[in-house]
């Protein structure tokens, strides 16, 4: 698939998304980025913005298999990842898979699940596999983990581990709609006389890995290299920040620089699709220091200092 291709067919796929989600064209651009670089994406806002629809339109959009997982206290790991049951007539055991077996997994308030069942998507969200009872299967291709979670209701919740975090590719929210946009979303719901809303599939899987083979040959300079590190670098030496972003931050960082600068129809990254996407690829890696707590000061804005402090390089 050449470039021009990719920005067809992306704008294509956030233009029919559009007509589901009212208003909310760069957050649809920032998932299509993050789906384009091959991560997962982790949602953290109130509830009843239409983090699940995203995740659902996207899904049926691009043509590939979806499964929402509700998190809860008593979830269990082989609720995520299935089991082996024992079949009567054929006197065996044999897989029984779980809702992990699909392209695009919605985690619903994933904090709501204990550590030991949030830990069964890590392996899953690293190395797209899974073990049970000692054997390893390989998921499906494209898999993409969209989780959610509430940012103000702790009680009853389990805090994601940093591990867990940093194997989430970006982080991302969705926000209120404006009058004009919530008056359309009424007047939409209204012409529509149902709450389903029907989308037509553009896509593929082949289609999609086919476009992350082109956005795999966008050209990075060694000066955006060097520039991506010292952003990273900068995180790891600040004074207000305990725990600063691993290498794993960096990847993050230039795939999604490279994914933009495809969808935008370029083959090189110029600094912009890297200060694009420094926040949400790198905030959410960071533990800052206990005194800022009661400061109000948040990881948003220690890493969009240090992008402003940052030397932009002149590439040609």
């Amino acid at each position: 698939m050449e470039l021009n291709q990719v920005v067809t067919r992306s704008q294509a796929i956030i233009t029919e998304v559009s007509k589901a989600i009212v208003g909310k064209e760069d957050v649809l651009k920032r998932v299509m980025v993050g789906i384009l670089a091959g991560g997962h994406i982790l949602f953290e806002d109130y509830p009843g913005l239409a983090k699940t629809l995203i995740a659902r339109c996207f899904a049926q959009v691009l043509g590939i298999s979806f499964k929402r997982i509700q998190f809860t206290p008593d979830l269990l790991p082989t609720d995520i990842t299935g089991s082996h049951i024992f079949n009567r007539d054929r006197g065996e055991f044999v897989l029984s898979p779980g809702p992990i077996f699909a392209n695009v997994i919605l985690a619903d308030e994933i904090n709501r699940a204990t550590p030991k069942t949030q830990s069964a998507l890590l392996e899953a969200m690293q190395e797209s596999q899974v073990s049970i009872s000692g054997e390893t299967l390989p998921l499906p291709q494209p898999f993409v983990v969209i989780a959610t979670q509430n940012p103000i209701e702790y009680e009853g919740t389990f805090p994601l581990p940093e591990a867990q975090l940093d194997r989430f590719m970006i982080r991302l929210s969705v926000g209120y709609p404006n009058e004009t946009e919530e008056i359309e979303i009424l007047q939409r719901r209204l012409d529509r006389k149902q709450d389903e809303i029907t989308l037509t599939m553009l896509s593929s899987s082949e289609e999609l890995l086919a476009m992350r083979e082109a956005a795999e040959r966008v050209i990075v300079h060694p000066d955006i290299e060097k520039y991506i590190v010292a952003i990273v670098a900068a995180t790891r030496n600040h004074q207000n920040i305990h725990v600063g972003a691993s290498p794993r931050g960096s990847l993050a960082l230039i795939k999604l620089a490279r994914a933009n600068a495809a969808m935008e129809g370029r083959d090189f990254v110029i600094p912009d699709d890297v200060k694009s996407f420094a926040v949400a690829a790198l905030a959410h890696r960071l533990i800052l220091s206990p005194e800022l707590w009661s400061k109000r000061v948040t990881e948003l804005d220690i890493v969009q200092s240090i992008v402003a402090l940052t030397p932009v390089p002149k590439v040609t």
